[in-house]
């Protein structure tokens, strides 16, 4: 695999085109010599479940893989902890105010966008919430259901990383 800085082609600092290779993880610019690190982007991920075992599961709205199921939410935005994040995500996507986050595990994921291959690390959250009656599909999320756990299919999420979290969640006590 390529690795996602061979298409950084100017320094990000100076506009220089003199921005080179340093190093596995790194281009330097050899006019200014800013150094950039690529890393990955933090992303969250929310396990809903109700008091039936069943675990909350979205639709996909927009590509990527529209349609696809997936767990509700996203990307962390600056100034914005990974729980803040969960939080927001549920409220945005699902209308749902969660209570209580629980840190469980994370998964590496590729996820793509605009063309660009975007390296993530996905935080999985267990996401307590008192009430579910407020619950309504918005943002980027067409359906919400509850699936119970053990009839859930990996293949029908449409990013790896989910299919990996599903995979382990059946497997493993949430």
């Amino acid at each position: 695999m390529t690795h996602p800085l061979h298409l950084f082609k100017f320094c990000p600092k100076c506009g220089s085109p003199h921005f080179v290779e340093n190093n596995e993880k790194s281009k330097r610019c050899e006019d200014c010599s800013f150094v950039y690190y690529f890393n990955p982007s933090a992303s969250t991920v929310a396990l809903i479940v109700n008091n039936d075992g069943e675990l909350l599961v979205a639709t996909r709205a927009k590509e990527p893989v529209k349609g696809t199921l997936d767990l509700p939410g996203g990307f962390v935005d600056l100034n914005e902890t990974i729980e803040e994040t969960v939080v927001r995500e549920i409220k945005e996507e699902a209308n749902l105010n969660v209570n209580r986050v629980e840190y469980l595990f994370s998964e590496t994921n590729i996820y793509p966008y605009s063309g660009f291959d975007v390296h993530t690390v996905d935080f999985v959250f267990r996401c307590f919430v008192d009430d579910i009656s407020p619950m309504k599909a918005a943002d980027d999320v067409s359906k919400l259901e509850f699936i119970k756990i053990e009839n859930l299919n990996p293949e029908l999420f449409g990013l790896t990383s989910i299919q990996n979290i599903i995979r382990k969640i059946k497997t493993t006590k949430i």
